[in-house]
């Protein structure tokens, strides 16, 4: 995502929805639940596969489930052999593969959106495909739809979303399902996911996923949110990094670094953490550039098919490729959900868009913007890394709270030709250790991760 006001699939899917709000007819399903317009209760519904249980709970076939400190999942004997034509490159290669299929999960919160995450290894000549089906509020079942087919290379597959996925009902918007008319009332009341493990056929080689799940939200239509009471006075040590010195280079991922908010934000926690790349996996690098593993996060997290570095589970799973790290997308409620996880040490990364009215001292506006939240004054007001800086010394800025707030949290919102727009109401990149402090767990716990 990047700072210029321009479309994204997002607003596309705003101003479909906002279309749908206004001129819908006929009365909705009888089964489904009214559109909420308050927000009592969480409106988010997290579900992760991580545990050997977990695992072993699912249906596969040519997968398995391994023990250990790090339980994950593996192709055993593949279940049979299948061909892959690369949209992006043209190469038709021969894959062996392995599925495994989640239990139903029924969402607590009957939702208009899901977005799913993953954690993998990938080594050369290995990738994965993830995909979501799910049952409406009315009884009818979507297709599978494809969520996203990743490697943490792009020498064997470009990792890719799939557009034109659609059944009338619902749509996948790059890294999103999406109902298509919330205001009908039609929501998804439970899904399940299906992991395809891919390989060189002969090969002894597997991908290794230790985490697969989604985040489903009914998050009600708003163009301002009431503000949360501070609580918290805390600043973690986070690295800042510009994605703004960036400008110009390596032009093929989304047109160079100005657009890279997203990845550069993922290098900041990422290395908050202590992790840091090889000298071999930045070779390919200009040496004469300043903070390379920037450029290589930007390639690492790119998507062909979105042609951007901006896609959130893309993102998580470029984090996952660190050892012992974790990452996941989900949406918070509010500021406070921020401060609890801040006073736990738990940097995160917030999506948000807004004019360059709305928000003091940013001096610029976004129709999509990734920033890092490392705490918060005395006053409440929020400490964020903002990688739309000139440099990696002006990156640490200071933003009114109640700005802040209401730009992260909103789902709708006016651009700068007065149109209604979406808003990314609440989401969030997470990055934690595999195995967490009892604080870090409680708090995780706290905003619905396990």
């Amino acid at each position: 995502m990047s700072r210029a006001e321009q479309p994204s699939r997002r607003i596309v899917l705003a101003a479909a929805v906002a279309a749908a709000t206004v001129g819908a007819v006929g009365p909705p399903a009888a089964a489904a639940p009214a559109r909420r317009t308050g927000a009592p209760g969480r409106l988010v519904d997290n579900r992760a596969w991580t545990s050997y249980g977990d695992w072993r709970a699912g249906s596969a076939h040519g997968a398995r489930a391994v023990p250990g400190v790090r339980p994950g999942l593996v192709i055993a004997a593949p279940a049979g052999t299948t061909d892959y034509t690369d949209p992006h490159t043209g190469r038709t290669a021969a894959w062996e593969y392995a599925t495994w299929t989640s239990p139903v999960h029924r969402l607590a919160v009957p939702s208009t959106e899901v977005i799913a995450s993953w954690n993998a290894h990938t080594p050369a000549g290995t990738w994965l495909q993830v995909e979501l089906t799910g049952t409406y509020s009315d009884g009818t079942d979507t297709p599978w739809y494809v969520m996203g087919r990743w490697a943490s290379g792009d020498q064997d597959i470009r990792r890719t979303s799939v557009d034109d996925q659609t059944d009338g009902r619902s749509t996948i918007w790059t890294d999103t399902f999406s109902i298509d008319d919330a205001a009908s009332g039609l929501r998804l009341v439970s899904y399940r996911l299906r992991l395809t493990l891919y390989r060189t056929p002969g090969s002894r080689i597997t991908p290794t996923v230790w985490r697969l799940g989604a985040m489903g939200s009914d998050i009600p239509d708003r163009f301002t949110v009431p503000a949360s009471a501070p609580g918290l006075a805390r600043e973690l040590n986070v690295p800042r990094y510009s994605q703004e010195i960036h400008a110009g280079q390596y032009p093929e991922y989304d047109n160079g670094g100005e657009a890279w908010c997203s990845p550069t934000s993922s290098q900041m926690i990422i290395e908050y953490w202590g992790r840091r790349p090889t000298a071999e996996q930045l070779a390919w690098v200009d040496p004469t550039y300043t903070d390379p593993q920037v450029c290589l996060a930007a390639r690492s997290t790119y998507d062909y098919q979105y042609a951007g570095c901006g896609n959130w589970p893309f993102n998580a799973a470029y984090a996952a490729t660190y050892k012992d790290l974790q990452g996941v997308v989900t949406r918070l409620g509010s500021l406070t959900d921020l401060e609890t996880l801040i006073a736990a040490g738990i940097p995160a990364i917030t999506s948000q868009s807004f004019l360059k009215t709305e928000l003091t001292g940013a001096g610029y506006g976004t129709s999509g913007h990734l920033m890092t939240v490392i705490g918060f004054t005395s006053d409440g007001d929020v400490i964020a890394n903002d990688p739309a800086s000139p440099g990696d010394d002006a990156v640490r800025r200071i933003y009114k709270r109640s700005e802040w707030e209401n730009i992260w949290l909103r789902t709708k919102r006016y651009n700068a030709s007065g149109k209604v727009v979406s808003g990314t109401g609440g989401v969030c990149y997470l990055y934690f250790p595999a195995h967490p402090s009892p604080r870090q767990r409680k708090a995780l716990a706290a905003v619905g991760i396990r």
